[in-house]
């Protein structure tokens, strides 16, 4: 029975960590919302929904995890348009940004 507690415990800290690490200042969230509109909208649609670059909904994004999504944020997509934004954004803003994406954040 300890064993079984001590098992939830970790996993629901493990959750709690995630989100505590994904907090940005609420004035970098706006900056980070706003490069979402007019940076990433420019090839993904203004309302995030395709156009050069493929759709950010959160249907579309749903197959991938956070990781995979900060990743390509911040190294961009070789052999395609998408540039890598680390000269930006730091990989914990990416994380964040691609959290909000999943949650389908509209600009």
């Amino acid at each position: 029975m300890t064993r079984i507690i001590v098992a939830i415990t970790a996993i629901l800290l493990a959750g709690i960590g995630s989100v505590v690490s994904a907090e940005v200042p609420l004035q970098r969230q706006t900056e980070l919302l706003h490069l979402l509109k007019h940076d990433c909208g420019s090839c993904h649609g203004m309302r995030l929904e395709g156009g050069l670059g493929p759709a950010l909904t959160a249907q579309r994004l749903a197959p991938y995890g956070i990781d995979f999504l900060a990743l390509t944020i911040i190294q961009g997509r070789p052999g395609t348009p998408m540039p890598p934004w680390r000269p930006f954004i730091s990989e914990h803003e990416a994380r964040w940004l691609a959290q909000q994406l999943k949650q389908g954040i509209r600009p």
